[in-house]
């Protein structure tokens, strides 16, 4: 059973042929068995040596050239794929593994099922390192209250049951929007500002903030450019994520730029 409960037919040999259609999942995958992917999206950037078929992009994967490379399992997304896309592939007969993640805690769970269920590895030891990270967090600052803006033309923020906010709050950080009933809703950037945050977090993605193209639309509010793969990826970089993600919100300022 996956994440979002279904069940899916593997087959009773050993996982040898695995599909991605997240980044994250295939720097997962290859950081615990690289040779099991034969097909990743256009948008998988990690590892960069990654050699494996080119499947087309999160939202529209290519089903035909996915079912001509015979998976075992294709992996998936609740909220990064579109259902449909989805449905298509297990209408080909492909096993799908459908991955559902919006809390840390979450994501460690998920990834263990993934790869030891789904997959059939051993748990690898960088999902143990990644735990131990995030359990030996210093202790919390004072909580600053901020605007997560992941758009811009339209403005949008992160909201509510998301794992980038899930992940900030563990840093000390207030996500102003937080309690609003969608999870990455559209906010006109006077709304924005009438919230008077304290700082304004601005990930590298989806959308490419940097030092002049964000920051100026919050003037006076101290400004966070983040990583945007240590915020919203699960995966390997969660090792690393509590010290650079912690190092670029001290150095939050107008104009700065991050590592």
């Amino acid at each position: 059973m996956d994440d979002l409960g279904l069940r899916v037919p593997l087959g009773p040999g050993p996982v040898r042929r695995v599909v991605s259609l997240v980044p994250s999942l295939t720097e997962a995958v290859a950081a615990t068995a690289p040779g099991l992917l034969v097909g990743v999206t256009d948008w998988c950037s990690h590892p960069a040596d990654l050699a494996a078929t080119r499947i087309g992009g999160t939202k529209n994967p290519d089903v035909r050239r996915i079912t001509a490379l015979a998976p075992d399992v294709v992996i998936a997304n609740d909220e990064e794929n579109r259902r449909p896309d989805l449905d298509a592939l297990r209408a080909a007969g492909l096993p799908v593994w459908v991955t559902d993640i919006r809390t840390l805690d979450q994501a460690f769970g998920s990834l263990h099922r993934l790869l030891t269920t789904a997959c059939g590895l051993p748990r690898p030891a960088w999902l143990d390192a990644a735990e131990a990270a995030w359990a030996d967090l210093p202790p919390r600052p004072a909580p600053r209250r901020a605007v997560v803006p992941i758009w811009r033309r339209p403005w949008m923020v992160l909201g509510r049951d998301t794992f980038a906010g899930d992940l900030l709050r563990r840093l000390g950080v207030q996500v102003v929007h937080a309690d609003h009933p969608d999870r990455y809703p559209a906010i006109p950037l006077p709304e924005l500002l009438a919230c008077e945050p304290e700082l304004v977090v601005l990930p590298d993605e989806p959308y490419r903030f940097a030092g002049d193209d964000g920051p100026e639309a919050f003037p006076g509010v101290p400004a966070a450019l983040v990583s945007g793969r240590h915020l919203t990826w699960y995966g390997p970089s969660l090792v690393r994520a509590p010290g650079v993600l912690a190092a670029q919100l001290a150095r939050a300022r107008p104009g700065a730029t991050p590592d």
